[in-house]
Parts: C-alpha cells; sequence; structure tokens
C-alpha cells in the first residue's frame, strides 16, 4: 500500500530527528538504510535486489560493448584477432 505524502513527511521527520547526531557510519549503516528506507514504506532488501539487477546489466552492456569496440578494431585491422 502506497503510504499518503503526510505520512512519508511524518516518518521523514522522525528519521531525521533520530539519525540527527549520529556519528558512526559503518557501524550504523545498515540501520541507517533500513530506518531511511522505512520513510518510504520500502524495505532495503527490495532495494538490494533492484541494485544487484542494475549491476548485472551494466556488467552486459560493458562486455557488450568492449566486444564491439574489439570487432571494430579488428575490422579496420583486418591482420589482427580478437
Amino acid at each position: 500500500m502506497a503510504l499518503s505524502w503526510n505520512e512519508i513527511k511524518s516518518r521523514a521527520t522522525t528519521f531525521s530527528k533520530e539519525w540527527q547526531d549520529e556519528s558512526r557510519e559503518d557501524a550504523e549503516a545498515k540501520s541507517f538504510w533500513d530506518a531511511f528506507f522505512n520513510v518510504f514504506g520500502i524495505t532495503r532488501r527490495r532495494i538490494a535486489s533492484f541494485e544487484e539487477l542494475v549491476k548485472s546489466l551494466m556488467a552486459k552492456a560493458v562486455l557488450s560493448i568492449c566486444c564491439g569496440a574489439a570487432n571494430y578494431w579488428c575490422s579496420i585491422n583486418h591482420d589482427a584477432e580478437v
């Protein structure tokens, strides 16, 4: 269920007050992100799975670009092999 803007605003205010004095960034990183995403009513796991999909797609895109560049290089240098 989607949150109303008033609910998000209320959660954001609570979040900012809870985290305003935090100084142990490494120790509290997961807790911070859990609380931050909760402002919008989503879980860190949902975001993490999306991040993995993006990383996978980016890796495929980079591989595709590299193969295309290698094929182009070979086409202009007929004696070269990939």
